[in-house]
């Protein structure tokens, strides 16, 4: 039976490529799925964006292929990346300019259609309200505010471009796992729905694509288990090999990994990763199928490797989630630290007193958000207070939200008196910064067929 091995790439913007050379060099891979995008990454494409009208892509997108490129050809990678962002093409010409100044040979399909902004308003018109999907909000309120607009693509216009011959396919918002069902459905054929075959098919795929989409934590990587394998018996992060899945033609996959590679796959990392950012187990949501994980079957074959069998699916949607972004105010940011003893006394006392300036100035703003550093930052209301006294340093750390920009900036200014004039020990001040614009999401959803028709491909080849 046919077997097709697809490895992970990037799982977010940011990520390393270094692994995803031992995948290629010794994994056996014949495609890499890079999925660099995630909802928070739209806002921060927007705002390059909004500085170079050029830019709205993720950077990374080209010093990765131009180190990987030569390796990938030489065994014969393809890749699928949702790097476009906001700016598919602009990614495409950025990665064409530069593989034409190395002299490298390649095809490129781009995938655009995704961006809706520019359609809100026929939108609308054609009957879509495009609420708020967790709030039911209409979106009068921030409809002048929108900055940009992308609906989630499925896997199709992917397989589309693949069928093109295209060594690289680069696409703009796609659903995450759709990097990886799209070279399955390619190569094996399968269809895109019609009986329940087709769909028990499309939900491995789906599976597949969701136990690779996130690197790094697919093998080991922020794995949380408290039992006695937990975190700190994986070995060898600092090398760690991404996941790589050998799929057959019914679906059935084995997770493994490139061999000398750190990390480790088992039943637990797996099932760990398969239940990430999943709400129902029973109806996990994709532009090209429902997965019902109920029915998934994990067997650790050991040697890092882990048979993943079983799911079932159910038709796609009939609707697209889109996720918009608009402008939603400035923040303004400070941040100061004390040292024991006392230290969370006086952090406190701080707060207290810049509270009490704001009230007596008459600054007003929208929100105020106060943590300690060391201490809640990351717990919150779960932090224990029971042993306070004993906390060597604790960082001050207040942000505002204001639609006013002068407001935001303003509020540092409170701070650097108390250098001198406040609570002992004070250091590590840092504010005084130009206020940071901030940006809402808006996810809601659309029927498809008024997204998809608009989808289009294109080609482009660099000559050596």
């Amino acid at each position: 039976m046919k077997t097709v091995r697809i490895g992970a790439g990037l799982g977010f913007y940011g990520d390393s490529w270094r692994p995803v050379a031992a995948s290629i060099e010794r994994g056996g891979v014949r495609y890499i799925g890079s999925d660099h995008l995630a909802e928070l990454t739209l806002a921060i494409l927007q705002k390059d964006r909004m500085k170079d009208p050029a830019a709205g892509y993720t950077r990374d997108l080209v010093p990765m292929l131009a180190s990987l490129w030569p390796l990938a050809q030489k065994h014969g990678v393809r890749f699928v990346l949702n790097a476009g962002g906001l700016n598919p093409e602009g990614a495409r010409d950025a990665l064409a300019a530069e593989f034409a100044r190395r002299g490298w040979k390649a095809r490129i399909a781009t995938v655009t259609g995704d961006s809706v902004m520019e359609r809100i308003d026929a939108l609308r018109a054609a009957g879509e309200p495009l609420a708020h999907m967790d709030t039911g909000a209409p979106i009068d309120g921030v409809r002048e505010k929108l900055l940009f607009a992308s609906a989630y693509l499925g896997a199709k216009p992917l397989v589309e471009a693949l069928a093109t011959g295209a060594d690289i396919v680069l696409s703009g918002r796609v659903a995450d796992a759709a990097l990886f069902l799209a070279p399955l459905i390619h190569e094996f054929g399968w269809s895109l729905g019609g009986n329940d075959s087709d769909y028990s098919r499309l939900a491995q795929g789906l599976t597949v694509g969701h136990l690779l989409e996130c690197s790094g934590q697919g093998s080991g990587g922020n794995f949380n288990s408290y039992l006695a394998n937990g975190w700190e018996s994986v070995p060898d992060l600092a090398h760690i090999g991404y996941p790589i899945a050998e799929v057959r033609e019914d679906g059935t996959a084995v997770i493994t990994k490139a061999p000398g590679t750190g990390g480790r796959v088992d039943f637990d990392t797996v099932r760990q990763q398969l239940l990430y950012e999943v709400h129902n187990p029973h109806a996990y949501f994709s532009p090209d199928v429902v997965l019902d994980m109920g029915t998934l079957s994990l067997k650790d074959l050991g040697g890092d490797r882990v048979e993943v069998s079983g799911a079932t699916g159910r038709p796609r949607p009939s609707m697209l989630k889109i996720v918009a972004g608009y402008q939603d105010g400035w923040a303004g940011t400070a941040q100061i630290g004390y040292s024991w003893p006392g230290a969370m006394k006086k952090a406190r006392a701080s707060a207290a007193i810049i509270e009490a300036q704001l009230r007596e100035s008459g600054l007003r703003y929208d929100e105020i958000h106060t943590e300690f550093l060391g201490y809640n930052s990351l717990l919150g209301p779960l932090a224990d207070d029971a042993r306070l006294d004993e906390i060597n340093e604790v960082y001050l750390r207040m942000v505002v939200r204001s639609q006013d920009r002068r407001l935001a900036e303003a509020f540092p200014r409170q701070f650097p008196w108390l250098a001198l004039s406040g609570p002992p020990t004070a250091s590590g001040f840092s504010g005084i910064e130009p206020a940071r614009q901030l940006l809402g999401l808006w996810p809601t959803l659309v029927r498809r067929e008024l997204v998809e028709p608009q989808v289009k491909i294109s080609v482009t080849e660099t000559l050596a």
